[in-house]
């Protein structure tokens, strides 16, 4: 790879408010994948800000102690955007305290190449900066564009640097375009898939029960239509299984097998390998949700909700089922318990991940492209 702007290396700054603690939590884990794979291009010097956890050798921690523990209770209450969401003032608080800690980061003396923001949110206090900026946009952003001034003060920052906005999905790529087209380019790099995901093994011949698997964050907006569509097509052959924190108070019933949070372990080792597929029917702000990609990875069929987020990643019928009502959530599953049907399918989403997604090292070499041409130019 040829580097532009006579520099044979950069200095990147990782930046995230998510951030997993170890293996087994599920907060974040997309971004310690891109972390990961980062870390092993020779030609980048990385540094995260982030709450705690487990890091690469090579990397260097940019927060202090008394930073990283403040994220660290934040995160623990949900993260930042269920803070704004659920504690009003107290929200507003959160939000002014992480803009100064990201505000006192970005102009203190170390000085990266690069700025990797993800979500737009955190990158307002690279304000009064010239730093260029890579900055990750995910479906959830799309809720901070509707503020009154936002766009504004996001076009602001964006203007005095060299920008890439990087959604993660192409679906977001037109919004983004109308909004920062004139003041950033906009190119979409989508997220990858750790390799250990494409080795799962499934069971042959399929479990005589089929066990359906929903993992999310467990909100109203994230469940949909789930709890009403569902309770009347489980029976004792087909069975629903709900892994995800509980962040809204919200009564579950009998016929649904909740068992709280979850992590790549368990899924990888225990529930994909005898699962008929994953299921969801999220009426969220999703941009291309990474439990789908890795449930694909692993050969199991989707069926998802009709929205854009999902009608961008599922071929309907072929690599997984898009459902809009009842009935077609209905057909879905009569569809997929067929054993032959659920393998066809499953190997169908399998091959598109390959070929159109790939791992997180491909995703990493897109990001390393992207920095480079950010120095150029700047």
């Amino acid at each position: 790879m040829s580097h532009p702007a006579n520099k044979a290396s950069l200095d990147v700054l990782l930046v995230s408010t998510s951030y997993p603690k170890n293996a087994k939590d599920w907060q974040g884990r997309f971004i310690a994948d891109m972390l990961q794979s980062l870390s092993e291009k020779p030609a980048l010097t990385l540094s995260l800000l982030a709450p705690s956890g487990d890091i690469p050798a090579n990397v260097r921690n940019s927060l202090s102690a008394t930073d990283a523990l403040w994220l660290d209770s934040m995160l623990a209450e949900g993260g930042i955007a269920h803070i704004v969401r659920s504690k009003g003032i107290k929200g507003v608080f959160h939000v002014l305290k992480l803009l100064n800690l990201l505000q006192h980061t970005y102009r203190g003396p170390y000085r990266p190449d690069v700025a990797h923001v993800n979500w737009l949110q955190n990158a307002l206090p690279l304000w009064g900066t010239s730093t260029p900026a890579l900055i990750t946009v995910l479906g959830t952003d799309f809720a901070l564009l509707r503020l009154p001034g936002m766009k504004t003060a996001l076009r602001r920052v964006m203007a005095q640097r060299s920008c890439i906005i990087a959604p993660n999905a192409e679906w977001m790529q037109p919004a983004l375009q109308e909004a920062f087209g004139d003041v950033a380019e906009i190119r979409v790099i989508p997220f990858g898939v750790e390799k250990k995901w494409f080795a799962v093994q499934r069971h042959t011949p399929a479990p005589a029960i089929k066990k359906w698997l929903v993992i999310t964050r467990i909100t109203k907006n994230k469940l949909g239509s789930l709890l009403e569509w569902a309770k009347n097509l489980v029976h004792e052959q087909r069975e629903i299984h709900l892994f995800g924190p509980m962040q809204e108070q919200i009564e579950l019933p009998d016929w649904l097998h909740y068992h709280g949070p979850t992590n790549p372990t368990a899924l990888v080792g225990e529930w994909f390998p005898q699962a008929a597929g994953v299921l969801t029917l999220s009426q969220h702000d999703e941009g291309r949700p990474q439990v789908l990609l890795e449930a694909m990875a692993a050969g199991l069929p989707v069926i998802v909700s009709d929205i854009p987020g999902h009608a961008s990643l599922v071929q309907d019928k072929k690599t997984g089922w898009i459902c809009d009502s009842q009935s077609k959530l209905q057909q879905a599953l009569d569809f997929l318990d067929v054993q032959e049907n659920n393998e066809r399918t499953g190997k169908a989403a399998q091959a598109w991940i390959k070929t159109e997604i790939g791992t997180w090292d491909d995703c990493a070499s897109r990001y390393e492209s992207a920095y480079f041409d950010l120095m150029a130019k700047k």
